[in-house]
């Protein structure tokens, strides 16, 4: 790295008289060890949009509102939604400090390995990054299966004759499948320019579902929607049943990181993916309470709802408040295409952090997975490997749709398993004083390991910064804890929570490969310049 880069104050610096923001940019990344090599076609704007429609709340909590109706009823539901609300923003926060610091695609692993003790740095990288592998393949092999399912719905609802069946789902998803590495694969601004567009769908089309919805279905009383508990699940205690019950809010939240393993393509990444993380929990959070409240106050039959033919009881809440089938696939159908163009995000989010890993040579067959395609400069190997492992993945639907399931409680804790490892090193650097402030003396020094570390332009300081990482700390341990329990207390081969076998079973066959070959390979985050 040039010397006089060095000398400079990371927030003002200048290359050879010149001010560009690509220049700002690239010296921040050669100040991490990286050379660029993607392309900076995204903005603030187009971050948002990518950052709001992969988390899609609202969206979300009307697809998974049964799991959160049956464990905790209408005020477990929204008891349940403010407090995971308040604890994926104290997490988003340990995040946007984090990106702010050292804005790379490789996210948690690089984090883990500039804050993690010398001894304990490479293994505890090398975890971290396998951790956001199983959490990012199994939320985008998620993500597809949902909207498979969603567009099998949608036919139930329009023509009551058709009978679904496992393998039409497994060929749905591999559609949505198709299509999102259609628009991966097109480089330029095509990406860009895709979530852009998504976001003003997103907003867009909250208003064309909730204003509906309220006017002509009949009304709940607040008594029912803020007093009303359920355990349907059986569980000993309605506490009990209150946190098996949060989880699909949790997954309504999951993708936090998104945006970081696209830091390598925007500009002024340090300061534009904190504040695209943070808006978007924000807006997501807002529009999905205002509709979670609306579809409780809306609800009507509600056991007419949990058995209806579609599989989804949202699609019978809004057919009982419209009267009105085509009225009713409409506004089904606006959610779907949010489901199916979140897919497109969530794909690039997996590939990019997938593609960095392996560019640390952290995977098998590095060499191969962190090309880069010169013209169009996407990691098009990584893009394909994950659709890969997704279409792979998408044949157990065909043995069983339960056991695909269990993809969402191994995003979950993949996700936050590796969230987790970040924060309490974070909690224990700013609580030893290991993080200086950017200006100054330290100015020169940059985010890798073995280094003074550094505070980006985003972080909170003193006490109200250790409260929320405590805070955050406690929320991951809790959605973690209970990603790996079964909707109810009874269960059976087909209603079991297989998950913990994944993820378990991931790492394990990650330290086997560690201890055979990666050691020797794996040194942490490459300094490449």
């Amino acid at each position: 790295m040039d010397s006089s880069w060095k000398q400079q104050d990371p927030l003002t610096v200048e290359v050879e008289g010149q001010s560009s923001r690509k220049e700002y940019d690239d010296v921040n990344l050669a100040r991490l060890g990286k050379r660029p090599v993607l392309k900076r076609n995204f903005g603030l704007m187009s971050m948002l949009g990518f950052s709001c429609t992969i988390l899609i709340t609202w969206e979300g909590i009307v697809v998974l509102f049964l799991q959160a109706y049956q464990n905790g009823g209408p005020a477990g539901a929204v008891y349940g939604f403010l407090f995971v609300w308040s604890g994926v923003t104290a997490s988003f926060v340990v995040l946007s400090e984090l990106v702010s610091m050292a804005p790379t695609s490789g996210g948690q692993y690089h984090w883990c390995s500039m804050m993690a003790p010398p001894g304990a740095m490479k293994l505890c990288s090398y975890l971290t990054g396998w951790l956001t592998v199983i959490g990012w393949q199994a939320t985008y092999a998620t993500s597809c299966y949902l909207c498979g399912t969603l567009i099998q719905g949608l036919i139930v609802l329009t023509n009551p004759s058709y009978v679904p069946q496992a393998w039409h789902g497994t060929l749905l998803f591999w559609a949505v499948n198709a299509f999102s590495i259609g628009i991966n694969s097109g480089g330029g601004k095509l990406l860009p320019r895709f979530e852009g567009l998504i976001l003003i769908l997103h907003v867009l089309g909250f208003f064309a579902i909730l204003i509906p919805v309220t006017y002509m279905a009949d009304h709940g009383t607040a008594t029912e929607v803020f007093t009303q508990f359920l355990n349907l699940g059986e569980w000993p205690s309605q506490g009990l049943s209150f946190f098996v019950g949060i989880m699909g809010c949790v997954f309504a939240f999951v993708g936090g990181d998104a945006a970081v393993h696209m830091s390598e393509e925007i500009s002024n990444a340090s300061v534009a993916v904190p504040r695209s993380i943070m808006l978007s929990v924000l807006i997501n959070g807002s529009l999905g309470f205002a509709m979670l409240i609306a579809v409780l106050f809306c609800v009507g039959d509600i056991d007419a709802a949990l058995e209806s033919p579609t599989g989804y009881p949202f699609m019978h809440i809004f057919l009982q408040a419209t009267g009105s089938i085509p009225g009713t696939a409409v506004m089904c159908s606006i959610i779907t295409v949010m489901g199916i163009c979140t897919s497109v995000g969530m794909l690039a989010s997996a590939s990019r952090q997938f593609w960095s890993f392996s560019r640390d040579r952290g995977i098998p067959g590095w060499r191969l997975w962190s090309k880069v395609t010169p013209k169009s400069a996407i990691p098009i190997y990584s893009v394909i490997l994950t659709t890969t492992v997704a279409c792979l993945l998408a044949l157990i639907n065909i043995g069983s749709s339960v056991a695909f399931n269990d993809l969402v409680s191994m995003s979950i804790s993949g996700l936050y398993l590796s969230y987790m490892v970040v924060t309490v090193l974070l909690l224990y650097r700013r609580c030893t004083g290991g993080i200086v402030s950017a200006r100054g003396s330290h100015a020169a020094v940059i985010n890798t390991a073995g280094a003074q570390l550094v505070w980006g332009p985003f972080h909170l300081r003193g006490v109200p910064g250790i409260l929320v990482n405590v805070y955050a700390m406690v929320f991951m341990t809790i959605a973690v804890f209970f990603s790996f329990w079964p909707p109810q207390k009874n269960v059976t081969v087909d209603t079991m929570n297989f998950s913990v076998v994944g993820t378990v079973g991931v790492i394990v066959l990650s330290l086997l490969y560690y201890y055979l070959r990666a050691r020797r390979t794996y040194a942490g985050p490459l300094v490449e310049i």
